[in-house]
């Protein structure tokens, strides 16, 4: 792998494009890397990785070697190689290439490969067994976070909704929370619906969910309300009709967590709203919603405290690549239902008196919560700005 700069020197040889992948796919997941993009451009071929969520270009490739590069991809997902005029999704076996070295273990890739006017443009989506992030105490929330979502997987019926950008560490969460129900009440019936399965959780009932077929999120969570679940995790409330059926799992005696996708608590909220939910069976069926978003790590090697601000500064090292950052932590915020909040809604406040109404109460918020990390070390003020933006906490 080169540093983004040298170019390789590589023919048009079979045997040189299926080296040169694996080379890509092993580097990435030595690094750590959560995607790998193979991106064509008018004068080059682009590679690059997910780094702790940034995008980092590591390589630049000459351009006749783009169509023999996703060829290779589509071979090794098992894709139709003669359609390049259609986006395709497939899965990479991780166990052909060869990761042994590497401290990060797989445990899947998906393919997705787009046309493009340049050509075909492909990533790779990698999912690993991270055996520091399975379970809540591992998260490295605050421990009023804590707290509440461990009384939360305590009860019977309910919906907890995890909100938040793609990446931001939802499932992961969802995992953790999973895994205290099994640990602290055994013998609890608990299905999974995914899309896809990430990561698989000894004790759960996991169902993969495909656009191929009619195993819809709403056909399979109404069938599975009549096979006896306690806990239901459902990997996204994507419309109208799922979200119906979410809400009323969460009246009728099931325990239901999902995701959705938005920017505040209070946003989550006012979209079920818009989606035809009545504003009755929302305060009813909703426990709280957690907000979350991951943010850039000091590496721990080379941080040091600066004088005279004593702001910490990473000066970069061997460990994380010289970029100061390695790995990422979550920061996160809870809003939990109670009588004013419920009234708010059943009057179909909007957002602004909402987020007003929360301020008001001493609602803890994301960027309040980042600040613990900043006084502890551990992120940097830019890094908060940089994922949540400018607020008047940060």
């Amino acid at each position: 792998m080169t540093n983004g700069k040298e170019k390789r020197k590589i023919g048009k040889d079979s045997a040189d494009v299926v080296a040169l992948v694996s080379d890509v796919l092993n580097q990435a997941i030595g690094r750590g890397a959560s995607d790998i993009h193979f991106e064509p451009t008018s004068r080059q071929f682009l590679v690059k990785y997910r780094l702790d969520g940034e995008l980092q270009t590591v390589d630049e490739l000459p351009v006749f070697l783009s169509e023999n590069v996703i060829t290779r991809l589509k071979v090794m997902g098992n894709l139709l190689t003669y359609r390049n005029d259609v986006p395709q999704e497939g899965r990479i076996p991780f166990d052909i290439i060869s990761s042994d070295k590497s401290q990060h273990q797989v445990t899947d890739m998906r393919l997705a490969v787009f046309p493009t006017i340049h050509g075909q443009r492909a990533v790779i989506r990698i999912f690993y067994e991270d055996m520091g992030l399975l379970y809540l105490d591992q998260l490295g929330l605050s421990d009023y976070i804590h707290t509440a979502l461990i009384e939360i997987a305590g009860q019977r019926q309910g919906v907890l909704l995890l909100t938040g950008p793609a990446g931001s560490g939802k499932s992961t969460t969802l995992g953790a929370i999973l895994r205290h129900i099994l640990t602290r009440f055994p013998g609890r019936s608990i299905v999974a619906l995914e899309d896809p399965v990430e990561r698989v959780i000894a004790g759960v009932t996991q169902v993969q969910i495909t656009n191929n077929s009619d195993m819809t999120f709403p056909v399979a969570l109404r069938s599975l309300l009549r096979q006896d679940p306690e806990v239901l995790m459902l990997g996204e409330i994507r419309d109208a009709e799922t979200a119906r059926i979410a809400i009323e799992a969460g009246l009728t005696g099931h325990l239901l967590m999902s995701t959705m996708h938005s920017g505040s608590p209070a946003g989550a909220l006012l979209r079920l709203l818009e989606m035809g939910i009545e504003p009755y069976q929302v305060t009813s069926a909703i426990s709280a919603v957690l907000n979350q978003r991951l943010i850039r790590r000091l590496c721990r090697q080379c941080t040091i405290q600066s004088e005279p601000d004593g702001h910490w500064q990473a000066i970069g090292c061997e460990t994380c690549a010289r970029t100061g950052f390695h790995g990422r932590v979550l920061i996160a915020e809870l809003v939990e239902l109670d009588g004013d909040l419920r009234n708010a809604l059943l009057q179909k406040t909007d957002l602004d008196q909402l987020e007003n109404l929360l301020r008001k109460r001493g609602h803890m918020t994301m960027a309040q919560d980042a600040q613990r990390l900043v006084a502890e070390g551990i992120t940097t003020q830019q890094e908060i700005v940089k994922v949540i933006g400018k607020t008047k906490e940060s």
